[in-house]
């Protein structure tokens, strides 16, 4: 079954609700293709690796979280640029992208989805006035020690994450915000939490583990974002008939 784009769209806006936040990036149809959509396929990123993939799996259009033109970036279409806008323009596929909503969005989203699959139960945001806080905390289904709850990221995750010891010998309490997120490693501590969970680290985040008394695990970027588009895309193929692949390209990072 397909779908008109303009259909697929519209769905998408009304259940992210881009227009609610201000993002780094354009959300929704970035480039655009043709108007109807049978297959789609799904990725973390717009990667060169990922458009071939999806042309060789059929994709009528793509739905990633990070995708193009962001603030800052140099406008020019060359290089890189160039020959991943040529494969999406030569072959008709539409890109479509979401950024912060994909991160936000209370049942879909990448941080309510990392908390299923590790079974955490969500008691509240990292900024407790921010009814739109992105970071959330919550408390583990029973406490572990940190080895044990770095076991737990590494099978879930498929990668063992980098872990600073900070914090208490069991872990009950943990804040967790999927990406570039290390620096509210500082809500956490405020919250008095016992550990906290981003995508990616840097040389600050340990620091502040060690002295704030907050056991640290870098998950990976990549890696901790994987749910949320693969929920939106499941779920697109349940209420609108769609195909939908979710195609992971590798990342270390």
């Amino acid at each position: 079954m397909s779908v008109s784009l303009e259909k697929l769209l519209q769905t998408l806006d009304e259940w992210l609700q881009p227009h609610t936040i201000s993002d780094y990036c354009p959300n929704g149809l970035q480039v655009e293709g043709r108007g109807s959509v049978r297959r789609l396929v799904t990725g973390v990123t717009a990667s060169q690796a990922l458009l071939d993939a999806a042309v060789e799996a059929g994709a009528d259009a793509i739905l990633v979280h990070h995708g193009y033109f962001w603030k800052g970036e140099d406008p020019a279409v060359r290089g890189m640029k160039k020959r991943r806008l040529a494969t999406l323009l030569k072959q008709d596929i539409s890109l479509i992208a979401y950024h912060l909503p994909l991160d936000l969005h209370p049942e879909l989203g990448n941080n309510v989805q990392l908390a299923a699959q590790l079974g955490v139960s969500i008691e509240g945001g990292l900024e407790p006035d921010n009814p739109r806080s992105i970071g959330l905390w919550g408390r583990l289904p029973q406490p572990l020690s940190p080895a044990e709850l770095a076991a737990r990221l590494e099978q879930v995750l498929g990668r063992a994450p980098q872990w600073i010891d900070g914090g208490p010998a069991r872990i009950e309490r943990l804040g967790w915000c999927t990406g570039a997120a290390q620096g509210y490693i500082d809500k956490a501590a405020e919250l008095g939490l016992d550990a906290y969970l981003s995508g990616e680290i840097s040389e600050p985040t340990v620091h502040s583990a060690r002295e704030c008394g907050v056991h640290y695990f870098a998950a990976g970027h990549h890696a901790s974002e994987r749910f949320g588009v693969q929920a939106v895309g499941e779920r697109l193929a349940a209420e609108l008939g769609l195909e939908h692949r979710f195609i992971d390209i590798d990342n270390p990072v």
